[in-house]
């Protein structure tokens, strides 16, 4: 029997897929979880700004997996050989697994902002809640909502995507109750939800503002953002300086990250000590890329 220590080492080549990507955090995150967990594992960026046109991931040679994120959450469904079930229902992936040269589309947003909306804003009621933006991100937070149990109003600036994500949701989880409308009508639906959501690219670097009127913000109101890069974006700080309570994008950030580096290497990611690695990196003390 060949013993244990005389095993090949795995290997894990990862890489994150976006638009925009140079300033992520997720390459030190990754990489510092998978340290502390003894894995060979090198994340990379792969930046579709810096990529030839009609660039695709099969190109990607050598890579176990893939992080996938805006703009191409969606887009990229296409270039996938099967998804999850989840993925199917949400029509939007964020982690690609590559076995046998078949790609394999999964989606951790969803699990990743319930369970970091738990974790950071305990109690927060969730009767109803506004979610703004129908794309990858939004998809995600309408169905781990939906699947709480919670009335959720979907508005988008485009009203035919935030309709068709309500009624895919509809659809696949039955009982559900999902709205979707134009972005206006978040006017008309934040005097009555218990919390508002920003999922949409509003507020991250290279794309400043707030993603709706901060009028629409009351204290009673809990507003969570997923966008990370800064955690402190216009909209955390308004409705924080409103009496709300708040959580910003690093509460999703790591818990996706720790169940994508699950599904990518089978190991068991410790969540807490990933909030400790963010926090280190937010900081300047984390080191890393």
């Amino acid at each position: 029997m060949t013993p244990a220590d005389a095993l090949p080492r795995v290997v894990h080549r990862v890489a994150l897929v976006g638009a925009g990507i140079g300033a992520s955090l997720s390459p030190a995150l990754h990489e510092r979880e998978a340290a502390a967990l003894g894995l060979d594992y090198r994340y990379t960026l792969l930046d579709l700004d810096l990529l030839p046109a009609g660039w695709t991931l099969r190109e990607a040679s050598g890579t176990t997996g893939f992080n996938v994120t805006h703009p191409v959450k969606q887009t990229v469904l296409d270039q996938l050989d099967d998804l999850s079930p989840q993925a199917r229902d949400l029509g939007a992936v964020n982690t690609v697994t590559v076995s046998g040269g078949r790609l394999t589309g999964h989606n951790t947003d969803h699990s990743g902002f319930l369970a970091g909306l738990r974790h950071g804003l305990p109690g927060a009621q969730l009767g109803r809640v506004l979610v703004v933006g129908a794309g990858g991100a939004g998809s995600a937070v309408a169905y781990a909502l939906a699947t709480a149990g919670t009335r959720v109003d979907v508005v988008d600036a485009d009203p035919g995507r935030a309709v068709g994500l309500a009624e895919r949701l509809t659809a696949a989880l039955p009982g559900s109750r999902v709205t979707g409308g134009p972005a206006a009508r978040a006017a008309e639906v934040a005097p009555v939800v218990d919390g508002i959501v920003n999922a949409t690219p509003i507020g991250m670097t290279g794309h400043p503002g707030m993603p709706f009127d901060p009028a629409l913000l009351a204290a009673r109101h809990w507003v969570a953002d997923v966008v990370y890069r800064p955690l402190e974006t216009t909209l955390v700080v308004t409705a924080r300086a409103r009496g709300c309570r708040v959580l910003d994008g690093g509460a999703m950030l790591v818990a996706q990250a720790a169940d994508s580096i699950a599904l990518l290497t089978g190991s068991a990611p410790d969540p807490d000590r990933m909030r400790r690695h963010l926090a280190a990196l937010v900081d300047g003390t984390g080191g890393g890329r």
